[in-house]
């Protein structure tokens, strides 16, 4: 943003008032029950707001990319939300974790998955964004990168026994993974988010 450009922001954190914060459920996931206050655009404060937050920490994910070959490497694994949203169970992602120790760094997180999820080793990476997942009721922020990978080193099947996770490679065009952008059959956030930036930059990546 420009000196000359003005945020169109009028609030910051100092004009929100915490009167509470309990912790509700605490499981594998978190619950969290705020009570506040914060300043309204006619001038003043409003009533108190109960409102309960979902709590799962920060993610990190990457989009594999080959510029060789021009293919990305996708991961499908079983989704509970998906099932429970009526969208199909098994979704075609990109490689992602969370960030589970504050000394960790999202570029470290997704080196670690890419591993684990794929088998890939990343040589590069690049900063695409980060995003809040669904900022109404949840404080996820997640960290996406596309990152450049032999492709032809990713096969077969990955995961952690330990966190149930069964996780299946596919290596695809570039082209073929933003159809399925375009045509809906890729549902998740970050995978399109992380595709939409590949198709505007892959030039940029293969040179």
């Amino acid at each position: 943003m420009s000196q000359n450009e003005k945020s169109p922001l009028q609030f910051g954190v100092d004009d929100v008032k915490v009167e509470a914060k309990d912790i509700v459920y605490n499981g594998f996931f978190k619950m969290v029950k705020y009570r506040f206050r914060h300043k309204l655009f006619a001038g003043g404060w409003s009533d108190t707001v109960n409102r309960e937050m979902f709590e799962r920490g920060h993610a990190a994910a990457l989009l594999p990319y080959d510029p060789v070959t021009d293919e990305v490497v996708l991961i499908e694994q079983f989704r509970v939300g998906a099932m429970a949203a009526g969208c199909e169970p098994w979704q075609l992602e990109i490689v992602a974790g969370m960030i589970d120790h504050q000394d960790e760094s999202a570029e470290d997180v997704v080196k670690r998955e890419a591993v684990e999820e794929a088998g890939l080793t990343v040589t590069e990476l690049q900063k695409v964004t980060r995003y809040l997942s669904s900022s109404g009721g949840c404080s996820e922020m997640l960290d996406i990168f596309v990152g450049t990978v032999d492709s032809t080193t990713a096969s077969g099947i990955h995961g952690l026994a330990e966190e149930s996770e069964d996780i299946r490679v596919h290596v695809v065009s570039r082209t073929q993974a933003y159809q399925w952008v375009e045509s809906g059959k890729i549902e998740n956030a970050a995978s399109i988010i992380a595709l939409q930036w590949l198709q505007l930059h892959y030039l940029q990546l293969q040179q």
